[in-house]
């Protein structure tokens, strides 16, 4: 069974560089503590590592 990994919004958004503003919303966070459950893949590897100091990842 591949892993799912729970990304939670710690940060906001606001003064953040458009680009980590249209990641965020890719990966389907609206609000501050939102949590989404994601397949691990390299390319949500790839997101959460551009947005790190935004988000909290938790390997489920």
């Amino acid at each position: 069974m591949a892993k799912e990994l729970e990304i939670t919004l710690v940060k906001s958004v606001i003064g953040a560089k458009p680009n980590h503003r249209k990641t965020v919303r890719a990966l389907g966070l609206n609000k501050l503590r939102q949590t989404v459950v994601k397949h691990d893949s390299p390319t949500i590897r790839g997101m959460i590592t551009s947005i790190a100091h935004l988000v909290e990842v938790k390997e489920k």
